[in-house]
């Protein structure tokens, strides 16, 4: 599942563990993740020649896409993490050396490969090796990238997309995890050793990564049911014929509604302000639920809201009105304003991210009608029911 297979990421992730470890945020040890892109493409420029490769070459290359400033190949140069990063005579590298993107502010280090056969297949084995220990985060989000006869490794995800995404660029990430997720849109292409594959698609748990490609998905018009999927197209929205039913789907595990009240009431708290506000059959609610303490000797805590919903284009249609207000002053909501999450007849209402992203699982989705929002790669990106929003998955970094 496409969501599954991004949150699995954001607990993982450096460039080649033994090739290059470094984070942009933490320098955990883990898996390689290479790129050698097996062959130009179209228009692409020339790599340097396996002949006459050096890494002023390498250099050159790399800023036809972004910069690549004050090479060095002082193999105590300072702008190398410390640990991680293997030299000259493994992984088929001749020479390594490391320049500064001042575009992104972070690091490059390079390695010449001549040999990219030899390198591919030491990614495969290593990654091979880490998947066996249980690392199933390996290869997840890769920032190391490859051209014919140099490979790099991005301290910064922006340095690796400025690499890859340009229509014309040669360089590609090298995965050799066969459980990597490649978005549509991306190119995914056979690697120079079997099991491992080259892509133009950066993934990144923090959501810097390859910008969305495709357009937004309607899943009403989309037509016949594809292999695993629903007939719309979509990985679907969940549905619910009761408040109870409700209940069941979201609780205990996501929600935990062990206090539910089922109100007409409007219910809040100075720290949970639900989305509905004022009369919910306004609001397009058929019925209405608030999970949590309400309050008495302690303040109220843990509320969120379950609805079902009769006129679900209503309930957008005001819930668009209410986040725009409240985005208009600094174009943030309010720490204690809650989100609308989106199912076929249902919603919640949480201003608790643990919980979204438990929905998230349960594939409802998040009415945001921010202008000009786009979600990253790979995240669920759908047509809403009212013009100026979309429903997604994903949520811009607080």
């Amino acid at each position: 599942m496409r969501l599954q297979r991004i949150s699995a990421a954001t607990a993982a992730l450096a460039a080649l563990t033994t090739l290059a470890t470094a984070c942009e945020d933490s320098p955990k040890p883990g898996p390689p993740a290479a790129s050698p892109s097996a062959s130009a493409q179209g228009a692409a420029p020339a790599s340097p020649t396996a002949a006459g490769a050096t890494l002023a070459g390498a250099q050159a290359h790399v800023q036809q896409y972004t910069s690549c400033e004050n090479l060095s190949i002082d193999p105590n140069d300072s702008r190398v993490p410390l640990s991680g990063f293997i030299g000259a005579g493994g992984w088929g590298i001749t020479e390594r050396g490391v320049c500064t993107d001042k575009k992104a502010r972070g690091e490059t280090v390079l390695f010449l490969t001549p040999d990219m056969k030899a390198f591919q297949q030491a990614a495969k084995d290593n990654a091979a090796k880490l998947l066996a220990e249980g690392r199933d985060n390996t290869d997840l989000a890769s920032r190391t990238v490859v051209g014919k006869t140099f490979a790099l490794t991005a301290l910064k995800t922006a340095t690796a997309v400025s690499l890859v995404d340009p229509p014309n660029s040669d360089l590609r990430i090298l995965s050799c995890n066969p459980d990597v997720f490649v978005p549509e849109g991306f190119k995914k292409e056979k690697a120079l050793v079997e099991g491992c594959f080259l892509t133009d698609y950066v993934n990144s748990p923090d959501g810097q990564g390859s910008p969305h490609r495709g357009a937004v998905r309607d899943p009403s018009t989309e037509g016949a049911a594809k292999p695993g999927q629903p007939s719309t197209g979509s990985l679907g929205l969940p549905s619910a014929g009761s408040i109870a039913e409700l209940k069941e789907l979201v609780s205990p595990h996501t929600v935990d509604c062990t206090s539910m009240k089922v109100t007409d009431e409007q219910v809040q708290s100075i720290d949970y302000m639900p989305v509905v506000d004022g009369p919910a059959s306004a609001w397009g609610v058929k019925q209405r639920a608030v999970c949590g303490q309400l309050g008495g000797e302690r303040r109220a805590h843990n509320l969120n809201w379950l609805d079902t919903v009769s006129d679900m284009k209503t309930l957008q249609t005001k819930a668009k009105a209410a986040q725009l207000a409240d985005l208009k002053d600094d174009g943030r909501l309010k720490a204690t304003a809650s989100k609308l999450l989106v199912g076929t007849n249902i919603a919640v209402e949480t201003n608790n991210a643990n919980v979204r992203r438990g929905l998230y699982q349960l594939q409802f989705l998040y009415l945001n009608c921010e202008t000009g929002f786009t979600a990253p790669a790979g995240y669920r990106l759908e047509k809403a029911q009212v013009e100026g929003c979309v429903l997604t998955n994903y949520e811009r970094p607080s």
